[in-house]
């Protein structure tokens, strides 16, 4: 019996030291805050956003270019020093991430994915990053966007699904990189979607945020509170 209970310990003390299945980071601005879910299956651009965050380098950016029913974008290192009305998405840090193209990884409400220019190969800037607000289509919206914005690309039953109740933004598909997911407070997308803009798209005020990484004890504590975060495949 001594022996059952020593064994019942020692696997309790490793379940609390586990190490969390994914990284998440917290997006804090004077608009709400959310927490993003990093994807395993885009390890380059995991590995690029955490190395950021943990440099403090998304701190006193802004979130400059916002387009309701569309995206939230924001990471442009020149908006930390720009001036009002200062025209803001070209700055850059001097490298690219390449792209990472999942099938199962899709624009639906919420989501995490790196914005780019017109290069190419479709890799990604090493900073800049939108989250999809987006709309709910019907199905024949949906069949509509196919043929006309994505060359006819096959949009599995699934996906179709999320895109109408949901909703997102699925011309994006295949062509900019998804990442990660909002997992608590996807309100702010909302909230910041809806706020005034100047005609380049940029808020009249200023929405400056603020990225940190979750620790693997808030980590874990997420993931038990949270159902389907800890066996996420993605």
């Amino acid at each position: 019996m001594r022996n059952f209970f020593l064994v019942l310990f020692i696997v309790s003390a490793l379940a609390s030291v586990a190490k969390p299945k994914h990284s998440y980071v917290k997006i804090k601005t004077s608009n709400g805050e959310c927490i993003v879910m990093l994807y395993n299956q885009t390890p380059k651009h995991k590995e690029n956003f955490l190395k950021l965050t943990k440099e403090g380098f998304y701190n006193g950016t802004l979130f400059h270019r916002v387009i309701n029913n569309f995206m939230i974008q924001g990471g442009d290192p020149d908006s930390k020093t720009a001036t009002p009305g200062q025209p803001l998405g070209s700055g850059d840090l001097g490298y690219r991430v390449d792209a990472e193209f999942r099938d199962s990884l899709f624009h639906k409400k919420g989501v995490l994915a790196a914005a780019r220019d017109n290069n190419p190969e479709k890799a990604s800037s090493a900073s800049q990053f939108y989250l999809v607000h987006g709309k709910t289509f019907t199905h024949e919206e949906l069949e509509k966007t196919r043929i006309t914005r994505m060359n006819g690309r096959h949009i599995p039953d699934s996906q179709k699904a999320i895109y109408k109740t949901l909703g997102g933004t699925p011309h994006l598909d295949g062509n900019y990189t998804v990442y990660g997911e909002i997992v608590q407070g996807i309100s702010i997308v909302d909230t910041i979607a809806s706020v005034a803009t100047s005609p380049t798209d940029r808020p009249i005020e200023n929405i400056p945020m603020e990225v940190t990484i979750l620790s693997k004890r808030e980590a874990r504590k997420l993931e038990k509170r949270t159902p389907g975060l800890k066996n996420n495949a993605l």
